[in-house]
């Protein structure tokens, strides 16, 4: 046997079969190399010559696929998760991005996937998860997220040799269906700038349904971004929502938000979510006129505020000069529908007026894509069948207004969509 033995050990780092003195068979198969540069050889040992045969040609066919699994203490899905959303994804993920990461993992996949051994996750499993989620009362759009974010950290795990392949890849995604962009019309949008004019900040709202800029853009802009004798502004920046954690030295028992010697953990703000949201914007003429007079308005603020103010060189600040919050702002917007008697609606909706009014105008995909700061034609596509419909709305008008007998050519109503950018005084 010992001469068998020798016969079948092969050189040059080729798998190997070979009966030991333990009286098992065995098996060698070199997989790759390790860290410190050696061979990553494999071992495994079966009874028959058949069974180890078998395991050995696994292991190959796992080595040609790139999917052999790193050797050490395997991880779980817990101990995975854990380490990517701590040490890996904050890496490249903004704080806003890393909010949403948080909660899917900590709330989410740990309790309901953690106990899984990371390399036997199954597509079965995760599927059962999703069922579960929504089971138990979870929106479809949360378990959709929980995958999305579950598949970015497994992808990290198999980029990093921890898994052979990506399992969420498998799995069905949890459907969710798609919101329905709602923008307001000319006449809505006329009546929220006459209802914002008799407050103060009212060109916040104008920038919103001109220019489309997202909410955090707008609290996040300063003086030195807008360049009114150019007749322009560059998104440079997005306002945080404030994160917070414990200040206190031991304990209070509450969450972190709540504690009475809380502190922020994250920056106010920060550079915007892409390339594609650093951009330069346009100022229609109206628009620059209602700057001017905001700056005006808003010097008039500072001398009246005295040391009360705080200067930040905010465009649209609070009463003090400070950056203003999230919260405050949404309650504005909510307050100035109900005042302008035009539907609710989500502050999101200002920004899908403006993209559509710019495609109804015909401007070019690629510019209003500049222009909204997207960074794929995936959303444009979302606009495109409401656009269409405007249009034959308007050729219907149009032909109304030539061929039918009666009519004196007289144009009594609005002008069109671009009265989205003109304020009604």
């Amino acid at each position: 046997m010992a001469e068998q033995e020798k016969r079948t050990r092969q050189p040059n780092g080729r798998s190997s079969i070979y009966f030991g003195k333990d009286g098992k068979w065995h098996g060698r198969v070199t997989v790759g190399v390790r860290d410190d540069g050696k061979p990553d050889r494999r071992h495994v040992e079966r009874k028959t010559r058949a069974e180890v045969t078998e395991a050995v040609r696994e292991l190959e066919r796992q080595r040609d696929a790139q999917t052999v699994r790193k050797p050490g203490k395997p991880w779980t899905v817990k101990a995975w998760l854990t380490h990517w959303i701590e040490n890996v994804a904050p890496l490249t993920a903004n704080d806003n991005t890393m909010v949403g990461y948080g909660v899917s993992v900590r709330k989410h996949l740990i309790p309901g996937l953690g106990a899984h051994r990371l390399d036997k996750l199954k597509p079965e499993h995760i599927e059962a998860f999703y069922v579960k989620m929504q089971a138990t009362g979870s929106k479809p759009a949360t378990a959709h997220h929980a995958h999305r974010t579950l598949r970015a950290a497994l992808n990290e795990a198999v980029r990093r040799g921890h898994l052979g392949r990506n399992p969420v890849l498998l799995a069905k995604a949890p459907k969710v269906d798609e919101y329905e962009v709602e923008p307001y019309n000319v006449q809505e949008v006329q009546r929220l700038l006459r209802a914002a004019s008799q407050h103060r900040n009212s060109a916040r709202w104008a920038v919103a349904l001109a220019l489309g800029l997202r909410q955090g853009e707008v609290l996040g802009l300063k003086w030195q971004d807008v360049e009114l004798e150019g007749g322009f502004l560059v998104v440079r920046r997005s306002r945080h929502r404030p994160q917070y954690a414990h200040g206190c030295p031991e304990s209070c028992g509450r969450k972190a938000g709540y504690c009475p010697q809380r502190r922020r953990s994250n920056p106010e703000t920060s550079t915007t979510k892409s390339r594609a949201g650093r951009r330069a914007v346009g100022l229609p003429e109206q628009l620059v006129d209602l700057l001017r007079t905001h700056r005006e308005a808003q010097d008039a603020e500072r001398k009246s505020a005295g040391n009360r103010w705080v200067e930040g060189g905010w465009v649209f600040p609070d009463e003090d000069g400070r950056i203003a919050s999230h919260r405050k702002d949404w309650a504005e917007w909510k307050a100035l529908l109900a005042e302008a008697n035009v539907r609710d609606g989500r502050l999101h909706d200002a920004r899908h007026t403006a993209a559509t009014v710019l495609l109804i105008l015909g401007v070019p995909e690629r510019a209003v894509m500049g222009l909204m700061g997207w960074s794929t034609t995936a959303m444009a596509a979302r606009y495109q069948h409401m656009v269409d419909a405007v249009r034959t709305e308007v050729a219907k008008q149009v032909d109304g207004l030539i061929w039918k007998p009666g009519t004196d050519g007289t144009d009594d109503g609005d002008d069109g969509a671009a009265g989205v950018l003109v304020p009604v005084n």
